[in-house]
């Protein structure tokens, strides 16, 4: 059987893995067990409030570089509402930087 995967498949996977592992391991001052807290918050059609434990999660967070990723097409591919995230700051009484 001769399969071949298109290059734009190969990379969109190699993209997924790179934001999953670097997620696993924590990204932005927020550790994966942050981004775990998180995750009900910011996926699926009927996300739930912020827990404390995301909020105090994502006040050790480097908010600016979370900002960073806010464009990123992974996000979605990996369950994660970019406009539901950038919400998260304020559900949490922080303040989101002036850019984000």
């Amino acid at each position: 059987m001769n399969f071949h995967m298109p290059a734009i498949t190969i990379h969109a996977l190699a993209a997924l893995l790179l934001v999953t592992s670097a997620m696993s391991a924590g990204i932005c001052n927020m550790s994966s067990e942050g981004f775990d807290e998180c995750r009900p918050a910011v996926t699926g059609p009927s996300p739930i409030d912020p827990t404390a434990a995301c909020c105090s999660a994502l006040e050790a967070a480097d908010l600016p570089c979370l900002c960073s990723y806010r464009s990123s097409p992974l996000l979605p591919s990996i369950g994660i509402n970019p406009d539901l995230a950038l919400q998260l700051p304020r559900e949490c009484n922080l303040s989101p930087p002036a850019n984000c």
